[in-house]
């Protein structure tokens, strides 16, 4: 049990917030799997300022995903903490301010990874929205935005007593994106800099991996990102393997019969047109790996309607293409 705030998690096996992946269908996928946290894609507090018609698709809550938290990003304090309280009656249970997204055109405007160059600012903007909301305030960030930058325990220590809750920390530098390891050593630091839950992140892609890395760190939990993707039932798989249960992985069947109510999912939520559209992605990702799902694959681009999907799919099942 990990407590944040006033919000109880019953497991150290969190969702991680991915831009273009984590929206709704698929946070209640993954809850149905029993991820014990979801968190939603990032929330621009500008956009809400103007209220963006895209950013209201994006705050959606499902009563199925609790607990959840909902990620905001922005760089003005006063901004920040009034589209805080302006949303706060939404049905999230965790605030999460993004600090370590590394995507130029987020960095250019001083908003995501750019803030841990600013220790001074990042203190201003968690008391704000501490200060302005109820529930309780995360905050998300990096190992540091360079190699020779990696302040990652001062800027914990400094969210922790403005008002944060608990720290996540992806192992990674801002310059390295994606590539090369994740720092554990950084995220042992932060948890020995600060008395509120750490939660690592960072090249957790099994059950094994993050056992490591919380017994390395000493870290409360973990997020799981792009492992999940296309496979929402890695929570299953942790679960149970931290139950000492056996876990048998899905078979192509089952990933197929996923696939098509993923499909259904998305195009109740945002119509056929961009449902099936978003769909190809994830297709892909759940079929990396099938015996003979190589060749499919590039027909899920071509893929315009869900009986396409499905005939294409259902091909696949029964003559392996």
């Amino acid at each position: 049990m990990i407590e944040i705030g006033n919000v109880k998690i019953k497991h150290p096996w969190l969702l991680a917030p991915m831009a273009g992946v984590c929206d709704l269908p698929f946070r209640v996928l993954c809850a149905e799997c029993g991820a014990g946290l979801l968190c939603t894609e990032m929330v621009s507090a500008k956009a809400i300022y103007y209220h963006n018609k895209n950013t209201e698709e994006l705050m959606q809550i499902d009563p199925r995903e609790k607990p959840v938290s909902l990620q905001l990003f922005g760089r003005d304090p006063k901004i920040m903490a009034e589209m805080a309280a302006r949303i706060e009656e939404r049905p999230f249970d965790i605030l999460d301010i993004n600090m370590g997204c590394p995507v130029p055109k987020v960095v250019n405007n001083g908003e995501g990874s750019a803030l841990m160059k600013e220790p001074k600012l990042v203190g201003e903007i968690v008391s704000a929205i501490a200060s302005a909301i109820q529930k309780p305030v995360t905050v998300k960030i990096r190992a540091g935005f360079s190699k020779d930058e990696k302040n990652a325990p001062e800027i914990a220590h400094i969210a922790q007593e403005s008002g944060a809750s608990a720290v996540i920390v992806h192992g990674r530098t801002r310059d390295q994106f994606y590539a090369g390891e994740a720092d554990r050593g950084i995220i042992r630091s932060v948890k020995e800099a600060v008395s509120v839950p750490v939660i690592g992140n960072g090249d957790v892609c099994d059950f094994d991996s993050g056992i490591q890395m919380m017994e390395e760190t000493g870290c409360d939990a973990v997020m799981i990102g792009r492992a999940a993707r296309g496979n929402p039932w890695i929570f299953s798989e942790c679960l149970a393997r931290m139950e000492g249960k056996d876990y048998t992985r899905p078979q192509k069947e089952e990933i197929v019969a996923m696939i098509l109510r993923h499909a259904q999912m998305l195009i109740e939520h945002k119509g056929e047109y961009i449902g099936i559209r978003e769909m190809r992605k994830h297709a892909s990702w759940y079929t990396q790996g099938l015996k003979g799902a190589s060749k499919m694959r590039g027909k899920l681009n071509e893929v315009e309607h869900f009986d396409a999907l499905k005939s294409l799919l259902d091909s696949y099942l029964l003559h392996g293409i």
